[in-house]
């Protein structure tokens, strides 16, 4: 990840763990998606201020490589970072890194932003966040 990264720290807490004593699967896309809306409300979008504008975020694919586990205690940084392409999606990249620097899992997504009367994607995902960012730079805008 680069410097441009926003991140957000979180700490492994037991009940998170599974029989080996290990970061439950699932719970590595809480922590993403923890990131994701804090990553959003940092440059000023609200989830109301989405709802209200009449769009929801939606995620349409998402790829984890889990790298190496984490255990009750251990502390993460997750990172987040918008990549925008043409059309009407959107990449994030995140990556779940112990504060040892040693790296945990890889999330990518695919996402985009559903109008949430007309059921459809709208045109350009950038629009939506340019409105609404107090701080678009945050989002690579």
């Amino acid at each position: 990840m680069t410097d441009q990264d926003f991140t957000v720290r979180v700490t492994v807490r037991g009940y998170e763990t599974d029989a080996q004593g290990h970061l439950n699967q699932a719970v590595y896309l809480q922590y993403a998606e923890h990131a994701r809306w804090e990553y959003l409300q940092s440059a000023g979008v609200r989830q109301a201020d989405l709802l209200a504008k009449g769009i929801g975020p939606v995620v349409l694919e998402t790829t984890v490589k889990y790298r190496r586990e984490l255990r009750a205690g251990d502390e993460v940084d997750v990172s987040c970072r918008f990549v925008w392409g043409g059309g009407r999606t959107f990449e994030l990249v995140q990556a779940i890194t112990r504060t040892d620097g040693v790296l945990a899992a890889e999330v990518t997504c695919v996402g985009g932003f559903l109008d949430l009367t007309e059921r459809r994607l709208v045109a350009d995902p950038r629009e939506p966040m340019l409105a609404l960012a107090s701080d678009p730079g945050l989002l690579g805008l």
